[in-house]
């Protein structure tokens, strides 16, 4: 009878424990959730903000608003925004450049509008802060040349580009360069020439030739002379590094390098 006696009373106990804690939950549960919401911000971060709605039709029924500066990854308050633009004639190579350096498994911030521009973003760790590139391509054609003020409007770094194996494309950079500082006085310019993986199969007294142009004309833009190649990867990682050094008053430096048959930089 004892025994029995003493499940009984065991029995009751559990119950009560357990009524006790199905009282008690609720409050458990509110005190937690007030402990999580006061705990360290860096473990725990709030939902960001949905998209903005999108801008109003003309009354065509077109949209002639023109696309956004950035993506909407801007909204991250650590995340810097800046943006660069690709001037230049058509077929140079701007677009594998610009691939290149961007890389491909950023294929989902690819923007392209027919006949005006192609836009791609990278970000980049910087010393603790988060740098995003809006890069803005300008085609080249000749129906792109009303694109050229929203490209080069508010950019930091203006990259004027040139084929290395094309003179007439070289001779196209100061009509490049003159459009653009119409609607920018105060970005980077940088002279870039791509497809030097071709150049140098080029005979030497005509690498010397176009080398010397090159040079000439950067001088006269006050502008950093690339020679680049999109193919081997050749200065496109570097040239973004200069830009952000100068960007950021950073102490990394650019090597001088003035002999003909390497990738030239000059400044």
């Amino acid at each position: 009878m004892a025994q029995i006696s003493w499940k009984q009373n065991k029995s009751k106990l559990r119950r009560a424990i357990q009524h006790r804690i199905s009282v008690l939950r609720p409050c458990i549960l509110r005190l937690l959730q007030r402990f999580v919401l006061c705990s360290g911000k860096n473990r725990y971060r709030m939902l960001p903000l949905p998209p903005p709605p999108p801008p109003p039709l003309s009354p065509e029924g077109q949209d002639n608003a023109p696309p956004p500066r950035f993506h909407a990854h801007e909204l991250d308050s650590d995340l810097v925004a800046l943006k660069i633009s690709l001037l230049g004639d058509c077929q140079i190579g701007k677009t594998s450049f610009l691939v290149k350096y961007v890389g491909d498994e950023n294929d989902e911030f690819w923007k392209q509008k027919e006949g005006s521009f192609n836009q791609m973003d990278k970000t980049l760790n910087v010393k603790g802060a988060r740098i995003s590139y809006c890069i803005w391509e300008v085609a080249g054609d000749g129906k792109s040349e009303d694109q050229i003020s929203m490209a080069c409007k508010d950019a930091v770094a203006i990259l004027i580009m040139f084929d290395l194996t094309s003179r007439c494309t070289l001779n196209s950079v100061f009509g490049w360069y003159k459009e653009a500082r119409k609607w920018n006085q105060s970005a980077i310019p940088v002279l870039v020439g791509t497809k030097f993986d071709d150049f140098i199969q080029l005979p030497i007294d005509l690498q010397w030739t176009i080398a010397s142009q090159a040079r000439a004309y950067a001088k006269a833009l006050n502008a950093t002379l690339f020679f680049s190649s999109a193919t081997y990867n050749i200065n496109v990682n570097k040239i973004f590094k200069f830009i952000t050094a100068k960007i950021f008053d950073l102490p990394w430096t650019v090597e001088r390098n003035l002999t003909v048959g390497e990738p030239i930089i000059d400044f």
